[in-house]
């Protein structure tokens, strides 16, 4: 991935996180502790989306209060990586699940491409 690419953030209707198939989450999946893994399965619904996935908003409808492995920024802690790699892999694990989902030709995918080019930007 290019150096250009310095910060993770979620884009608006997207949505691929959300695609909960087991089939294709399996890596994920076993990092889950037993507790994780019953809530994960529970969220699942027959045709691979989670069943809190609004489709039409192509948005959470539990955002706020989802589970810690739907957290981008918990999925290092998850695969016991060093916090200094949190970044570069949540970057890494929404660019594949989107290329997976969409495929690497779609506008979530070059979308976010193009946010994570943005220039950083600074608080206060």
């Amino acid at each position: 991935m290019s150096d250009a690419w310095t910060k993770w953030q979620c884009i608006q209707n997207c949505g691929a996180c959300c695609r909960l198939d087991p089939t294709d989450r399996g890596e994920a999946i076993a990092v889950l502790n037993e507790r994780q893994q019953e809530i994960y399965f529970g969220m699942v619904n027959p045709d691979g989306w989670c069943k809190h996935y609004d489709t039409g908003g192509r948005r959470c409808r539990i955002y706020d209060s989802r589970p810690d492995f739907c957290r981008v920024g918990l999925l290092a802690s998850l695969f016991n990586l060093p916090q200094d790699k949190s970044e570069s892999f949540a970057i890494h694990c929404c660019h594949q699940q989107i290329r997976s989902v969409y495929g690497g030709r779609s506008r979530e995918l070059r979308a976010f491409e193009r946010s994570l080019r943005l220039p950083l930007q600074k608080d206060g």
